[in-house]
């Protein structure tokens, strides 16, 4: 019997980008923004509100309180001060989300954040470490210090980007570079195939506020389906690979 071809489409969103609507019916996980580095309350509820409706599995999306570059500068930080940042934020829009129903079921930092938990060691066990708390899967690149420093004791989702170019090393390509975003849908279906039969990732990213998001994720989508892929978040994946069976949402392709 050949096995089930499964794969997670997730999207940055929240972030006050205009395309929220368009993007979650055609993903399966929804790295809502926590209002720090951009949104703020109204709009993360909102994005809750309509992700759930949307049938998209929400995840908690933190990053630096930098609303002008919109977190993606780097900042000089304590494992200390990352704790915080992961506790606050986090803790906060999991409230939100249980207020109106829902709830966060995994995190995927943001921006800087993100990358400097996936290259620094110290800030990455801190991370974990505020995490084991609720036990909730995290999100980084395949191979990172993250990853790491999540064995035995958190779920690690390996991630790829669809709209983002790669250095050979495996990191990306820097956003102030040229040529470092994918627009062409055709390129992205080709970058998702790269990563899916060579990176052995789980779940492929859109950000929600790159040109033509919307026309990437319902190209690369699309092909996906083509291909015999069901788009399904990893957290009911996950689940379903403990259980042993399949849930509702392992049933048929959502959205």
């Amino acid at each position: 019997m050949t096995a089930m071809k499964v794969i997670d489409l997730n999207a940055d969103v929240g972030e006050g980008a205009g395309s929220d609507a368009e993007i979650l019916p055609l993903i399966s996980s929804a790295n809502v923004c926590c209002g720090l580095h951009a949104g703020g309350v109204e709009e993360s509820a909102r994005t809750i509100r309509e992700a759930m409706r949307a049938g998209a599995v929400i995840g908690a999306h933190p990053g630096y309180a930098d609303r002008e570059h919109c977190g993606r500068r780097e900042w000089s930080v304590t494992a200390e001060q990352v704790q915080h940042l992961m506790l606050y934020q986090v803790g906060a829009l999991q409230a939100l989300a249980e207020a109106m129903g829902g709830r966060v079921c995994y995190v995927k930092p943001h921006g800087a954040l993100y990358h400097q938990l996936c290259r620094e060691r110290p800030l990455a066990e801190a991370c974990v470490q505020v995490l084991e708390h609720w036990h909730l899967p995290i999100v980084g690149l395949p191979g990172s210090q993250l990853e790491a420093a999540c064995q035995g004791r958190l779920p690690f989702i390996r991630e790829g980007f669809l709209d983002r170019r790669y250095r050979p090393d495996g990191s990306l390509v820097p956003r102030h570079e040229a040529d470092a975003l994918i627009l062409d849908p055709q390129q992205a279906i080709a970058q998702a195939e790269r990563l899916l039969q060579h990176w052995g990732v789980q779940t492929l990213c859109v950000h929600g506020d790159t040109p033509e998001a919307v026309a990437l994720i319902r190209n690369v989508r699309a092909e996906l389906l083509r291909q015999g892929y069901l788009i399904r978040s990893f957290v009911h994946s996950n689940k379903a690979a403990r259980s042993g069976g399949a849930n509702r949402q392992g049933e048929e392709p959502t959205g």
